[in-house]
């Protein structure tokens, strides 16, 4: 089975809009998400009151090269995409609907990534890019766990 590898990791603020801030690892609480990430911890849906399944977001770092590369953009540094996990080496959206393996955690894919108006502040029509298949995931946290630079990641 392919697998792949975590090479950033990202935070939210708590403070919406503000950069976020890279670290080297962290812990994912189970239908919670990432600890310490800022106003996206412990969130509840306003739509059903129950925790919401938006809790950690991943896109791969080829994707990101290539979207730069088609806009004629520099690069976007690690975290520029508001990204709670970067990776190389697999392909996230193929994963949709699976249980993955992320260091000690796993996680649920559940949807692409939806990108927001944000993505057009980093660079004209990366918003438009990041669509079909090319966003990278949304994942829900199944089974509590650290996450560090250079986990492999797996489905299982």
């Amino acid at each position: 089975m392919p697998s792949g590898k975590v090479i950033s990791l990202h935070l939210h603020s708590a403070e919406a809009g503000a950069p976020l801030s890279s670290v080297e690892s962290f812990e994912l609480i189970t239908d919670k998400g990432i600890q310490g990430n800022g106003r996206m911890f412990d969130r509840i849906s306003r739509r059903t009151g129950q925790p919401t399944k938006r809790q950690v977001s991943l896109i791969e770092r080829e994707q990101i090269t290539e979207h730069a590369e088609a806009l004629g953009h520099p690069g976007f540094a690690p975290g520029d995409v508001r990204s709670n996990v970067e990776t190389e080496g697999v392909e996230l959206t193929a994963w949709v609907g699976q249980r993955v393996r992320v260091g000690s955690a796993t996680l649920f894919f559940y949807e692409p990534r939806t990108p927001c108006h944000k993505m057009d502040a980093l660079a004209s029509g990366l918003r438009e890019r990041m669509e079909n298949g090319r966003q990278g995931v949304m994942a829900q946290v199944v089974e509590s766990g650290e996450i560090r630079v250079g986990d492999e990641i797996e489905v299982l």
